[in-house]
């Protein structure tokens, strides 16, 4: 391996955050010493020392620095609250995609969170810190025929046919370039690394209220659009339009290991995703 191609002190850290989350190390337990961890990632101590102080700043950690390893932290009182969707959902796909069988699913207004999060695990993948054994992603959106009711124009649709078909418009150029991007990711997984990808897409005929992503069947994490006017150029005029950003929605996660109302809502969730996704076959095509 060479100097290039070990990881970072982020790789490593995002590691170790991926088995904290997922139950691989509990809370309480001792981190192996810094040699152990050096030679498991092909690392100098001096990086694992970075990525540990950075672990324990962050909060995961406990105890560093007082010479035995430091111990995973015990998480806050009350279960961790929300946070917003963009800051939230990168590292929860920095964990599924630790695990040999990588599946997600999403139901959401557009791809664009899912896309910007996927950085963060895609990252993962090029510097050899995990390597999936296979992924497959299924995504619902809304069809690029429907007239969504964000973005839409501020006085509604109808009022202005001109400005309806512009905003429309636009809205399916961005959906189109975002499926675009995913489409190349997987490609990417394939061709580079050899690893099994598959992203499939379906459509749905209604403008959906909330965004849901179902992780590995064992976590779901929702976030409800929130409405706001806002003024976006179209066609390089103002206009204002009812929009809903998605990075900006909180994120509420269940997990299946945090108790028995958590994995029924997680359950739930995985069938309900199902059935709407065999409601709406086939698959969309590429553009």
């Amino acid at each position: 391996m060479t100097a290039s191609q070990r990881p970072s002190a982020d790789d490593i850290a995002a590691t170790l955050r991926s088995r904290i989350r997922d139950g691989h190390l509990e809370a309480g337990t001792k981190l192996p010493a810094q040699a152990e961890l050096a030679e498991e990632f092909g690392v100098e101590r001096a990086t694992v020392r970075q990525a540990l102080r950075a672990l324990h700043e962050a909060g995961w950690l406990a105890n560093a620095g007082r010479g035995s390893p430091p111990t995973v932290a015990e998480p806050p009182a009350g279960g961790q609250e929300p946070q917003p969707t963009l800051v939230a959902l990168a590292p929860r796909l920095e964990a599924a995609f630790a695990e040999p069988r990588v599946r997600i699913d999403a139901a959401c207004l557009t791809a664009e969170t899912l896309l910007l999060a996927m950085h963060a695990p895609m990252a993962l993948v090029e510097s050899g810190a995990v390597r999936p054994e296979s992924v497959e992603v299924r995504i619902l959106l809304p069809h690029r025929d429907v007239r969504l009711l964000y973005p839409s124009p501020a006085d509604g649709w109808g009022a202005d046919a001109a400005v309806d078909e512009a905003v429309h418009r636009r809205s399916v150029a961005q959906y189109d370039a975002q499926l675009t991007v995913l489409r190349q990711y997987f490609r990417t997984l394939r061709a580079d690394h050899g690893i099994p990808a598959v992203v499939r897409f379906r459509t749905v005929p209604n403008t959906p209220p909330q965004k849901v992503y179902l992780l590995n069947g064992t976590e779901a994490l929702l976030a409800f659009y929130i409405p706001a006017r806002r003024t976006v150029d179209v066609q390089s005029e103002p206009r204002e339009l009812w929009d809903a950003w998605g990075t900006r929605s909180l994120l509420f996660r269940h997990h299946a290991a945090h108790g028995e109302r958590d994995a029924l809502f997680v359950a739930e969730a995985q069938k309900w995703f199902d059935a709407v996704w065999e409601m709406q076959g086939p698959d969309l095509r590429e553009p």
